[in-house]
């Protein structure tokens, strides 16, 4: 029972980065916060995909921390990048923004 309750939470995980993925898409190829976002979440999804010993991470961390701490942080990457779609922050200020 313990490794399915393993492999459920390494789902959630990548499940998690795919969401933040799948919003970053929405946003102009060349955008910073796109381009850095990305690539943190790339290495995070591919990190939960390659480790073999799903209890090692939980081991680190202790009482689920590391699952805590990846949902916390997609969850919260995943609001800010719903904002920044409505902010459009890579788009330029219009030319009388500081007069």
């Amino acid at each position: 029972m313990k490794g399915k309750g393993l492999k459920k939470k390494k789902n959630l995980r990548i499940m998690a980065c795919k969401e933040d993925l799948n919003t970053l898409q929405l946003m102009p190829a060349n955008a910073a916060y796109r381009k850095y976002t990305e690539q943190i979440t790339n290495e995070r999804m591919h990190m939960v995909k390659e480790e073999t010993d799903l209890q090692k991470p939980e081991d680190q961390f202790q009482d689920g921390q590391l699952e805590e701490a990846i949902l916390l942080r997609a969850e919260n990457e995943f609001s800010l990048a719903r904002k920044m779609l409505i902010w459009k922050l890579w788009e330029p200020l219009p030319a009388n923004q500081w007069k």
